[in-house]
């Protein structure tokens, strides 16, 4: 009975010692492996520089719109009595599209033309009161020279004249003055009919027979409809303000529009907006309301792209993306995109110097002096920032200034740092942006097909 409880215990102790064994062992095999990776090198991707024409694109989505349509609102008010033409339907330059009810308009014109007569008929006969009141003046001038009539008798016959005379001139403005509302009431007549602007397409129509509109004489006025020349269409996209630097009229472009999967179809810039086109922001005609908010919106300019191929039969509002081919460079010496980072002359990363000069903050006291000493050091730890490559060398990696150039979805071009063939580090991102310095050691991975090695 005295030998089962030191059998329990030492049971437990072989159990705990055998564990901790357990735990040393699998340490010693981590730290083996981990010694082992160091031994091998940083896991990587390479490829060769080389020499490639690459084509730096701006992209933006937009609208398909025609190069020209015409709003059409009447600039007199009234009833709509005819509108000859539905929407999508072809008009010729000069055909009547729309009427709006003219009795008002023609009884005004009745009314002046009536106008018109009376003013002319008073000018007449203030004419003939002229010729009277002129004879009996010089009637009367003849007798005055002879001293035959009083001072007061041939003043009384001169002022007739001048005031006959006066009469004249204001009947003679009168009838001016009604011939000039008779042209205006005739013009407001002729404005109740429009006629078409352009040869083109009616692309939409907003009123319909028996509508009252308003016409444009202060105000904006009622659209009634759009005509439009549907065969010379256009992409209106909206560019960012980071890429309309490199945008310039005449930039070919290849449009794909979403009627036409799977096909490119050949544009050319023709047109690029002067100001930003942001609705509420502080570009060109805003309000000082929305000025507060500008610095949360994205700046885009409008720019007309012309869709060269005429046989496509394109509708307003269709949905496009097009991609505008601002530079060409030939004989480029390329690397893939994601080879090139940022370092500073030491080689650390701007992650690291970031997180070193928030551990140099904590040391300061805070004031306006440190600020702006922090301010100042920050902007010189940018500047020291440079393009860098890492070029293979063995089993290590050489880090190499570049300078840049264009660059597609795929490469860059570098101008100085690579030679065609140098075999530069693609991949991973974590390896190329993080990891790797100068003289580091590396094992070359193999890329499985399909695998993206920037990641």
């Amino acid at each position: 009975m005295t030998t089962a409880p030191s059998r329990k215990p030492a049971r437990i102790k072989w159990l705990i010692a055998a564990l901790c064994l357990l735990v040393a062992a699998g340490a010693v095999v981590i730290g083996v492996r981990r010694h082992r990776k160091a031994a091998e090198g940083i896991p990587v991707t390479t490829e060769k520089a080389a020499i490639r024409t690459l084509t730096q694109v701006v992209t933006a989505t937009g609208k398909v719109q025609p190069e020209i349509e015409v709003k059409i609102a009447p600039e007199v008010t009234g009833e709509i009595t005819a509108l000859p033409f539905r929407e999508g339907a072809t008009v010729k330059k000069g055909e009547l599209i729309v009427r709006i009810k003219s009795d008002l308009y023609q009884a005004q014109v009745d009314q002046q033309t009536a106008a018109v007569a009376s003013a002319t008929a008073l000018a007449l006969d203030s004419r003939a009161k002229v010729a009277k009141a002129g004879t009996d003046l010089r009637k009367y001038e003849d007798l005055y020279r002879r001293n035959l009539i009083s001072d007061s008798d041939y003043t009384i016959y001169k002022e007739a004249y001048d005031v006959a005379k006066a009469d004249l001139d204001a009947a003679r403005a009168n009838v001016d003055m009604a011939s000039g509302l008779l042209h205006q009431a005739r013009d407001t007549l002729s404005k109740t009919v429009i006629y078409a602007p352009i040869d083109g397409a009616v692309s939409s129509r907003s009123s319909e027979v028996g509508e009252r509109v308003v016409g444009t004489g202060m105000n904006a006025g009622t659209e009634i409809m759009r005509v439009a020349d549907l065969s010379n269409m256009e992409v209106r996209v909206k560019v960012n303000e980071n890429d309309i630097v490199n945008v310039k009229v005449g930039d070919p472009a290849k449009i794909a529009i979403d009627s036409y999967p799977n096909r490119k179809i050949d544009g050319l810039v023709r047109e690029i907006a002067a100001s930003a086109d942001n609705n509420g922001g502080s570009g060109s005609g805003s309000s000082g309301q929305s000025s507060a908010t500008a610095s949360d919106e994205v700046t885009n300019f409008l720019v007309k792209i012309r869709v060269a191929d005429r046989s496509l039969i394109l509708r307003p509002g269709m949905s496009a993306t097009a991609d505008i081919e601002t530079q060409t460079v030939k004989g480029a010496v390329t690397v893939p995109i994601q080879s090139v980072t940022v370092r500073d002359a030491g080689g650390l990363t701007a992650e690291q110097l970031e997180m070193r000069n928030t551990v140099e903050k904590k040391a300061k006291t805070g004031n306006d002096a440190d600020r702006k000493s922090e301010r100042e050091d920050e902007r010189r730890e940018r500047e020291k920032l440079q393009f860098v490559v890492f070029i293979r060398a063995g089993d290590t990696v050489r880090m190499q200034r570049v300078r840049t150039g264009i660059a597609d979805d795929s490469y860059i071009e570098i101008k100085s740092g690579v030679k065609p063939g140098d075999e530069v580090v693609s991949g991973s991102y974590t390896a190329i942006s993080r990891r790797l310095k100068n003289a580091a050691k590396i094992r070359i991975e193999k890329t499985k097909p399909g695998a993206d090695a920037s990641r």
